[in-house]
């Protein structure tokens, strides 16, 4: 009764097949596999769209294989398409789907409505079926992408929490910038700030003598034996500067960049001003980046992890799962390293497994109280550490200094017994914990043969042995250390073929990104990675990596560096 005319009867009948067939499940799961291995993600530059650093150059006229496209790909046009700069599409032949729908739709073809039935099939397409599976389509590759960058992350994370700390140095940490200066910070062995400066060597007050005046004072001073410097804004100057100060100092002096991302954060924290609350942003960050080089664990995990920038595309995936990526390869990194109980911050602490806001205040007011915690076994005096809560924290609890040298190793004091009964057969008593003695000893000995008949699991065993060995031992102390320079290179100095030492800096899915002294990290593409296929970087490589390099590219328009790990790449 309501419909106007015949024509407006046949509309509706076709709006009511076309929802029928929209609604087939079958239909719809075979077109989307249809398309994602036929079809082809494709992008084109926006008429007048602005991106004049060329950002999004290699995809101004883009087209790959869906099944094909890497997951950084994935996350640039994404990101390309939400600042306006690209059009992102699939592109596939939407006769064949026409035809797939026809072939499993009509049984007969002799109707004479057949034609109504076949625009209602082209109608189901275009407006309820496509537009839904491209959708699809489009968030499961960004979610396929996003778990990708999020290992990506944590692993880059990882490797950057265990960076070997730079020990027993004095260090002069300086926080570049341009008009409000740039921050100097002097800190002693253990990260304590000695001394803050301000100096001008940048534009526009580029005051150049005035400014190496006070840093060969610093230098000379504090003996200062390494200048940290931030890679922000105005390091390129700073570092050219410091590059020509420090071959006037008294003794050798040599410096580093340090990646300063999420210092600024740091700064501007509760924490940050808890800590440093008579000094302005600028010189806290100068401080963090100096406590980086000493012990980037320390500092760093009083930073949001996502802040860090150690991968791609960190804004362009979920946050929450992010979020929870970080903060377990934070935690497993502090506990892979142990903690000093007595000196540990609450920022590390809170990082320690079985360890909860409410027995970390306890452990603090403690200390406070009691000026030290003189055994692991003392933890228990403790209000409000439960027998679970050390249980589970206690292995990764150090104890410097203290009355039982087995609290300065990773044993757990539920396995005391163990080392002790070890030693004892070994006719070795706890001081000899470490000595060259011992070490010759585990080492020429029969150790499955102790292990079977003191019961003990083959994990646990050697993880004993190993502490017996190196009480003190920080796995962070194997890895290769930080590239200490004394001048500088421009992107001018570099040639075709230059071998060069770089310090990997990222790893991503399509190659690693490296420091060779530029101001922007040179490029390794994957196929430069090494003679055999490389499916994904990250088995090869880690961030920390010092590896040999060989210069094949150099675009000083955009100031990028490509470079080869294949000797023979090297002209």
């Amino acid at each position: 009764d309501k419909v106007k005319d015949v024509n407006s009867s046949i509309e509706g009948v076709k709006y009511i097949v076309a929802e029928i067939i929209s609604d087939e499940a079958g239909y719809r799961k075979f077109l989307r596999n249809y398309i994602y291995v036929n079809g082809d993600i494709i992008s084109k530059k926006k008429k007048n769209a602005q991106d004049e650093k060329e950002i999004y150059k290699n995809y101004y006229d883009y087209r790959e294989k869906i099944k094909l496209c890497k997951s950084h790909r994935v996350l640039a046009l994404n990101r390309g398409e939400k600042e306006d700069v690209l059009t992102v599409s699939l592109d596939y032949s939407k006769d064949d789907v026409y035809a797939y729908l026809k072939r499993k739709f009509i049984k007969n073809l002799e109707v004479s409505y057949l034609k109504e039935v076949e625009d209602a099939i082209v109608d189901s397409a275009n407006r309820l079926i496509l537009p839904s599976i491209e959708r699809e389509i489009r968030g499961d590759l960004t979610d396929k992408a996003g778990v990708v960058a999020i290992e990506n992350f944590a692993k880059n994370l990882e490797a950057l929490l265990m960076t070997p700390p730079l020990k027993e140095k004095m260090v002069l940490a300086l926080d570049p910038a341009y008009r409000t200066g740039c921050k100097l910070a002097v800190l002693d062995r253990n990260g304590n700030p000695l001394k803050i400066e301000v100096i001008y060597p940048t534009p526009p007050m580029n005051k150049i003598l005035e400014s190496k005046k006070i840093v060969l004072n610093l230098i000379n001073e504090y003996k200062i034996d390494v200048v940290a410097i931030g890679n922000g804004t105005a390091s390129r100057e700073s570092e050219k500067f410091i590059s020509e100060t420090i071959k006037d100092a008294d003794h050798p002096v040599s410096y580093v960049m340090v990646n300063e991302a999420g210092a600024s954060v740091y700064s501007a924290s509760p924490l940050g001003i808890k800590e440093f609350p008579d000094l302005t942003v600028e010189k806290r960050s100068a401080i963090s980046i100096g406590r980086r080089l000493q012990d980037s664990l320390s500092e760093l995990v009083k930073i949001e992890p996502k802040s860090i920038g150690v991968g791609l595309y960190q804004h362009d995936v979920k946050e929450k799962e992010l979020e929870n990526a970080l903060d377990f390869t934070v935690s497993k990194a502090v506990n892979k390293v142990g903690v000093d109980l007595n000196t540990a911050s609450p920022s590390l602490l809170k990082y320690i497994s079985g360890l909860s806001k409410k027995s970390i205040d306890a452990i603090l007011n403690y200390r406070l109280e009691k000026g030290k915690i003189n055994s692991r076994d003392e933890l228990k005096k403790i209000n409000g550490i439960t027998d679970k809560v050390f249980e589970q924290s206690a292995g990764f609890l150090r104890i410097n200094s203290g009355d039982n040298p087995l609290d300065e190793t990773a044993i757990h004091p539920d396995n005391y017994l163990d080392a002790m009964n070890i030693l004892k057969k070994l006719d070795f008593k706890i001081s000899d914990i470490g000595t060259e003695s011992m070490i010759f000893k585990l080492e020429s000995i029969d150790l499955e043969s102790i292990r079977n008949e003191f019961n003990i699991d083959h994990y646990t065993f050697y993880d004993i042995i190993d502490a017996l060995k190196k009480p003190h031992r920080d796995p962070r102390d194997e890895a290769p250390k930080p590239i200490l320079k004394s001048d500088v290179l421009t992107i001018d100095d570099v040639k075709i073929g230059m071998e060069l030492t770089g310090t990997v800096r990222n790893v991503v899915d399509f190659g690693i990104f490296v420091d060779i002294g530029l101001h922007n990290d040179a490029l390794a593409h994957i196929s430069k990675l090494s003679k055999d296929f490389v499916r994904n970087p990250s088995k090869l490589f880690k961030v920390g990596d010092i590896v040999t390099c060989y210069v094949i590219g150099i675009d000083k328009k955009q100031e990028k560096v490509s470079i080869s790990l294949l000797k023979e790449d090297k002209i």
